[in-house]
């Protein structure tokens, strides 16, 4: 039973790697930075100073620049991926008589996903700026209790227009911000939010079809090979049917690669899956994911810092109110995949 424990570890410490880049992404205080903060105070009279400014420097660029080291990992998985599928399940399916039409549906699916996380790389995300800021301005109204009229962003020089954000990462306001992704290098905003919903539910489809096809493979496997009528002799001589765990690990065993690469599958699933549906919640009441966070009353002075303190944040709104922004849900989709444009009010 070692495989399950190391298994279960490392699908453990990736959970916790992805929710900690997701969380912390962009954020000066990461509990990264903290941890080596810590160790470079321990070994910092030990190492040489080069050595000490080459890791500040990647630990830095790595989470409060721009740069495409993500991005490379997401393909270096996908290909690890596929190239199991293709190389291992893919022939063991067509022994099963799958069709090539299922088969194939996975590689579409890649198609898909490549297209729309192409999108959401190179798309602009409603970069906010001293020539479009005035037109900005009338997209959406000042709902005065996450965002208030006369706040200057103190690094782009310019009225903030309602639902904006300064992103750290990219060093630019975002009009309707939700999050800076470091898997696509990019802001997430009120231009390029439909692309990256689209990524991710076409991501969720294919680690689920490839599952679904992995798993039919496995499940044929033992029903042909018998092993749910069989049994072993424990430690103590004593005959026992084999069960679960049994058939697993021997399935782990003889298919380590297909078993680990199953496993990664679910993981990611379920991962992804739980992130776009809260998503697409938000979508369907028209919030963000910046906007989320603060009515949940973690918002505070310094997310203004030139507010007064007649701007400050107020306790967190009544859920049970309808959110400012929301419109119902047609119009809700509707704003995110038809992106309103900014307003050029005349002049009398």
């Amino acid at each position: 039973m070692d495989f399950l424990t190391l298994f279960a570890i490392y699908v453990l410490v990736v959970l916790t790697c992805i929710a900690l880049v997701c969380k912390y992404s962009g954020q000066q205080q990461t509990p990264l930075t903290t941890l080596f903060n810590f160790l470079a105070k321990v070994v910092g009279p030990f190492t040489p100073k080069c050595l000490q400014r080459f890791s500040q420097w990647s630990l830095h660029r790595l989470f409060h620049e721009r740069n495409n080291m993500f991005i490379y990992l997401h393909i270096l998985l996908e290909v690890a991926v596929y190239a199991e599928y293709t190389y291992e399940v893919f022939g063991f399916c067509r022994e099963m008589d799958t069709t090539l039409t299922s088969l194939s549906v996975p590689y579409i699916l890649l198609a898909i996903k490549t297209f729309f996380f192409y999108l959401c790389i190179k798309r602009d995300p409603g970069t906010v700026t001293k020539s479009n800021v005035s037109g900005q301005l009338h997209i959406y109204k000042y709902d005065r209790r996450l965002f208030h009229p006369g706040v200057t962003c103190p690094t782009c020089q310019f009225l903030k227009p309602a639902r904006s954000k300064h992103c750290s990462v990219c060093n630019r306001c975002v009009q309707r911000f939700d999050h800076h992704c470091v898997w696509v290098n990019n802001c997430i905003g009120g231009r390029n939010t439909r692309y990256f919903l689209l990524y991710m539910f076409s991501v969720c489809a294919m680690a689920g079809d490839i599952a679904l096809l992995t798993g039919d493979m496995l499940l044929h496997l033992v029903l042909q090979s018998g092993f749910l009528m069989a049994s072993y002799i424990d430690e103590h001589g004593q005959k026992q049917p084999a069960g679960p765990l049994f058939i697993v690990q021997h399935l782990f065993l003889t298919f380590p690669r297909i078993v680990f690469m199953l496993g990664f599958l679910v993981f990611v699933f379920f991962l992804l899956a739980g992130y776009a549906l809260f998503h697409s919640y938000l979508v369907l009441v028209n919030q963000t994911s910046n906007e989320w966070y603060k009515s949940r009353g973690y918002s505070c002075q310094h997310c203004h810092p030139t507010a007064t303190a007649d701007h400050l944040c107020n306790p967190a709104p009544d859920r049970s109110k309808t959110y400012f922004y929301s419109r119902g849900l047609l119009k809700n989709l509707g704003e995110i995949f038809f992106p309103p444009q900014a307003v050029h009010k005349k002049d009398n």
